[in-house]
């Protein structure tokens, strides 16, 4: 598959989408996330199509499979036609907004809802944060899901294994660890397991964060986005339509280097961990890396 080379005013921010089955944890991510809740308290999106979410502030529209548009409420979300809806389109104002673009995907397996409803949505995808609930994690619905996404994006999702805390010994903990792992090998560029209630009730209590398993998960998160954002410069298709990475144009000698996404030493906060873009000479910049990677 070719890939356009973008001109010097086509650069776009990552798409990242939050994918998983229900009741997996993606609202509870998006919280974490963007430090606020996207949508309003009576609304869930269980029953929206796929909400886009970027940075700004205008008002909210929907896209009809069609193409066209038409503004919504927001607070009437949940009247929107689902299956004529190719996505609802949210603009907030936070700070990892500024640096990628959310996706927040329906639940997979919605025996109420055509997978048309969010698979039409795949091919603005550059990469996945995806949820699986602890206690029954990686299912054979999602496993069957996750085998069709293209290499491109797999090398730069993460799988969560999400609400760790229900495991209440340290036996199953490891247990659901490792077989998640051997089960996935290859198939995403990190693994962590998390509560994401925990990281947001964690406040100002930095072991509390650290305890739930955000910290390494953010920090991995903050190098995937350096990494996207240096790929799309490069390349117009979000990456679902790149056969393989090798196939994005190699940037030509003396072009700017890529931008460096880094936390703000002063911004870190235990429910939401702040973003910045820095240059590559800034001799502060410093990625953690994740305890754990799938090989």
């Amino acid at each position: 598959m070719s890939v356009v080379e973008p001109t010097s005013s086509a650069r776009r921010k990552p798409r990242i989408a939050l994918m998983g089955e229900f009741s997996a944890g993606k609202s509870t991510l998006s919280n974490l996330l963007m430090g606020q809740r996207p949508l309003p308290e009576k609304v869930t999106a269980t029953r929206l199509s796929p909400v886009w979410i970027s940075n700004g502030t205008r008002a909210p529209y929907r896209v009809d499979v069609d193409g066209t548009t038409e503004p919504v409420d927001i607070e009437n979300l949940e009247g929107i036609p689902v299956e004529q809806t190719r996505n609802i389109r949210l603009f907030l104002e936070c700070d990892i907004l500024e640096v990628c673009d959310l996706i927040d995907f329906p639940g997979i397996s919605d025996p109420n809802m055509s997978p048309a409803v969010w698979e039409r949505m795949l091919p603005e995808v550059d990469a996945v944060i995806w949820c699986t609930h602890a206690t029954q994690a990686w299912r054979q619905s999602e496993a069957a899901v996750w085998d069709d996404m293209p290499q491109a994006v797999r090398e730069n999702s993460t799988l969560l294994i999400t609400r760790f805390d229900k495991l209440t010994n340290e036996k199953d903990r490891n247990r659901v660890v490792k077989r998640v792992t051997r089960e996935t090998q290859g198939q995403f560029g990190g693994i962590f397991p998390v509560s994401l209630l925990q990281a947001i009730q964690a406040g100002d209590d930095y072991d509390k964060w650290e305890r739930s398993g955000a910290g390494p998960f953010t920090s991995h998160l903050i190098d995937v986005i350096e990494k996207l954002t240096a790929l799309t410069a490069r390349t117009e298709l979000p990456l679902y339509n790149v056969d393989s990475l090798s196939d994005i144009p190699q940037p030509v000698a003396k072009t700017v280097s890529p931008r460096r996404i880094q936390r703000s030493p002063d911004a870190v906060r235990p429910a939401r961990e702040r973003t910045r873009i820095e240059t590559p000479e800034d001799p502060s910049a410093s990625i953690a890396d994740p305890v754990l990677r799938s090989s």
